[in-house]
């Protein structure tokens, strides 16, 4: 009697994912890394001081090539750590099993997007946290109708100054009235009438000043607070500007990391607008050297 072997049905491993969704697992992890290398990278920059604003009265001092080079860093810092979030993303993904290869890439450049938005939202709320952590330290100490403007209080150092010493819990109202005040230089119509002679009175009182000369310093102090406020109001924009195109270019840099880290993760050689040539007619890939010729 002969025994008929049954056929063995060989099952395959790999993941088809034909009806593909999002991994959210690779997409996360590509966030994570994202955000930590930009971390990273954004504290070595405020260490070496590529800032445009500062608590300390020297931000005044920035160049416009310090603001340049600010924002160049700013933007390198968003490309280096979202390329690799998004090359992360695509790397560790399960391959899908019968996708023609430009449908892949297109895959892949979308888990690198993904990342690159988790990471953003990330440090959105991060530094929404921290904002929020350090202005109710601020209102702990200094209650909202004692604070003064923190863009002028060397203005005000400069306004009060004189032999004549008051207690902190004595100039602490005032400085916020007087902060309010000179935030109005920077208006269409400037400091009002009333309030100049309010403040060269106040100067006047405080400091032991004659006339005249409180009513120089007055002048002089509301002329350097409307340029501290244009300088201010210059580096936000400078700052706002440089955040938005970062982002931006990082949106870029995920996606074109991502499909090489697809390509990588599947085998595939880079696609040509990666490829660098040199002048001996050959091609480096990731170190690697190939001849073309």
């Amino acid at each position: 009697m002969t025994m008929e072997s049954e056929p063995v049905t060989t099952v395959s491993t790999v993941p088809s994912h034909d009806g593909w969704t999002l991994d959210r697992t690779s997409i996360v992890a590509g966030a994570l890394v994202a955000a930590a290398v930009s971390a990273i990278l954004v504290t070595f920059g405020a260490a070496v001081g590529l800032g445009v604003s500062s608590s300390s009265p020297t931000w005044r001092d920035a160049s416009i090539a310090l603001w340049l080079l600010s924002g160049i860093f700013l933007i390198l810092q968003s490309l280096v750590s979202f390329g690799c979030g998004g090359y992360l993303a695509a790397r560790v993904r399960s391959p899908y099993s019968s996708s023609v290869a430009e449908e892949t890439e297109r895959r892949d450049g979308f888990h690198g997007v993904a990342s690159w938005a988790l990471a953003v939202l990330i440090g959105g709320v991060a530094v929404a946290f921290i904002s929020l952590a350090a202005s109710r330290s601020t209102a702990l100490t200094n209650p909202p109708s004692t604070t003064e403007p923190s863009v002028l209080s060397y203005e005000i150092d400069h306004l009060f100054r004189g032999p004549r010493r008051l207690t902190a819990a004595d100039t602490a109202p005032v400085r916020s009235e007087v902060g309010r005040v000179l935030m109005t230089s920077s208006s269409h119509e400037g400091v009002s009438s009333d309030d100049r002679a309010y403040l060269t009175q106040l100067v006047s009182t405080v400091t032991g000043l004659t006339g005249g000369d409180a009513e120089h310093r007055v002048d002089m102090i509301i002329a350097e607070s409307k340029r501290a406020i244009s300088h201010a109001r210059a580096a936000g924009i400078v700052l706002a500007f440089s955040v938005a195109t970062a982002l931006l270019l990082g949106a870029v840099a995920a996606w074109a990391a991502a499909e090489a880290g697809g390509r990588h993760r599947d085998g595939m050689p880079l696609p040509a607008w990666m490829l660098h040539s040199n002048r001996f007619g050959r091609r480096r890939v990731l170190g690697k050297t190939r001849d073309f010729r």
